[in-house]
């Protein structure tokens, strides 16, 4: 499971810097994106999650989950949905300014 975690954990971060290369806005806030989902699953992966073992040390426990990992991740997805959110107003604010999503200053329209 620890291989398939880490192929898509490097997939994702890939693409998401294939799409950060790119000269648009909107590509580049899809390439943030991936990059905050692929270090969220980069930190569940490194958390070792064990099925059946509770979060709390109790008496009658071997083991235990930490529910450090799911509380660091639920704040990290909240964070960056409102990254993604501000993200996605800048660009359109942009496209509104500019007429064009482009992020390469030498492609806006010179009046």
């Amino acid at each position: 499971m620890e291989v398939l975690m880490a192929v898509a954990i490097g997939t994702l971060f890939g693409a998401g810097l294939y799409l950060c290369l790119r000269q648009r806005a909107f590509h580049l806030v899809l390439g943030m994106a991936l990059w905050g989902h692929a270090a969220n699953l980069l930190i569940l992966n490194m958390g070792a999650i064990r099925k059946g073992q509770p979060p709390i040390i109790t008496d009658h426990a071997t083991g235990y989950t930490d529910p450090l990992v799911q509380a660091l991740i639920l704040t990290a997805i909240v964070i960056g949905f409102g990254v993604t959110a501000f993200l996605l107003v800048l660009a359109y604010r942009s496209y509104q300014a500019n007429g064009t999503d482009s992020v390469n200053i030498s492609d806006e329209p010179h009046s």
